[in-house]
């Protein structure tokens, strides 16, 4: 039964130049965490993330939200969850501040993916685990359906989960082999021409075969020089993914997206402003074959359907601890598996969390093994750091979401 809930505001400095873009030039990578207790001894957390200020407003929210959970049994609480979840998604006056985004919808991030951490630790298995032991039923059980019934009604979900069962047993091998990861930390926006060309052939050496460079300065000459730069470093073979962070506006997205197609980049990522479907929709018809990729800052499920039925986003980037937790996550990708569309999580978890996830859509709902971001800048503050080697996340064994925070206080 759970006894108690905090939160917790973490915030972690990172080194100069460290998880800068065009956008936020100055980032302070930061935790609002809820931490469950349960009589047991055990402790789930969850994680939302943010690059700092304001991680307080949504700790405040967490207290709110969370109290309708104490006095719960974890067993019986995630036997609901796609009900327990919209109770609170729909808190009778925090709705008004979303509804399902910002400051509200990070809290409810929080305390689902804390939840689902206590749950995995409370059956003594590893979150990917637990999510491939649920029935199709139990699966969907735990969603949040509302406004995507016309396309995602629970009859569907089932239908995609169920297609899926048969040929599990082929896609089993991911848990040995481990899952590939691609490498963003290469190219954060303060690195000039030969720092990402340094890294870049670094990131080769060990056994990326993908890389991302940020780009959407004022100069587009900035822009030119350092791509040209990362693709002269790699090679052709070497898969490049551009991302813009929002910064540029659709008439400068057309032309930046145009002169930068000649070094081949697989997706350009959030080329314009993320609440700008329509805009994404014409990027994405005028730059083909470069793709478009998108979700670090699209806030719930109903605007990822949106995208999809546009044609507006190629890749999607659901992540976790920026919707509403693991369960809005499943969601997500159940409805990109509708559309035949691949899951690139963006990893404001540093990977903790979506190294169990992409193992579950890979195997149990037939998503694509593509990769999976990899940042390492806070890998000292998590109990159990994701495993990457040769450019690759190596399967988790610990049970749990891999969410534990060093030095976290009770």
């Amino acid at each position: 039964m759970i006894t108690r809930i905090t939160s917790h505001d973490q915030r972690y400095d990172l080194a100069p130049g460290e998880g800068a873009d065009a956008v936020h030039t100055n980032p302070q990578y930061a935790y609002a965490v809820c931490l469950l207790h349960d009589d047991s001894g055990l402790r789930g957390t969850g994680l939302a993330f943010t690059l700092g200020g304001g991680n307080a407003l949504v700790c405040q929210a967490i207290d709110i939200l969370a109290g309708a959970l104490v006095r719960r049994d974890i067993e019986e609480l995630m036997a609901e969850w796609g009900t327990v979840y919209q109770q609170l998604a729909n808190h009778h006056q925090l709705r008004w501040l979303g509804p399902h985004k910002g400051v509200v919808h990070l809290a409810l991030a929080a305390i689902t993916n804390a939840c689902f951490d206590l749950w995995a630790k409370w059956r003594g298995v590893p979150l990917w685990r637990l999510l491939l032991d649920l029935s199709p039923a139990q699966i969907v059980a735990l969603l949040d359906l509302r406004y995507l019934e016309d396309v995602l009604p629970a009859t569907r979900a089932l239908e995609l989960i169920n297609a899926a069962q048969a040929s599990r047993p082929e896609r089993m091998g991911v848990i040995a082999s481990g899952y590939p990861g691609y490498d963003t930390s290469v190219g954060w926006f303060h690195y000039d021409e030969q720092q990402v060309r340094e890294n870049a052939k670094r990131a080769l050496a060990a056994g990326f075969g993908a890389i991302k460079l940020k780009v959407g300065a004022r100069d587009p000459n900035y822009d030119l020089r350092r791509a040209a730069a990362v693709r002269e470093a790699v090679g052709d073979q070497t898969t490049v993914m551009l991302d813009a962070n929002q910064q540029w506006t659709l008439p400068q997205a057309l032309e930046m997206c145009q002169a930068l197609q000649h070094i081949n980049p697989l997706w350009v990522e959030e080329p314009t402003h993320p609440d700008d479907i329509l805009a994404h929709q014409t990027i994405a018809q005028a730059i083909a074959p470069v793709k478009v990729a998108a979700g670090e800052h699209v806030p719930n499920a109903i605007v990822f359907k949106n995208y999809l039925q546009l044609g507006a986003m190629h890749y999607v980037q659901a992540d976790c601890v920026r919707v509403g937790g693991i369960s809005e996550f499943i969601t997500i990708s159940l409805l990109a598996r509708h559309y035949n569309l691949p899951v690139a999580p963006h990893v404001g978890d540093m990977g903790q969390i979506h190294q169990h996830l992409v193992l579950f859509n890979h195997i149990a709902l037939g998503h694509e093994k593509l990769f999976l971001e990899y940042i390492p800048h806070l890998r000292q503050h998590f109990v159990h750091p994701a495993s990457v080697r040769d450019g690759v996340y190596h399967t988790p064994q610990e049970p749990g979401s891999s969410s534990d925070l060093v030095d976290m206080d009770a």
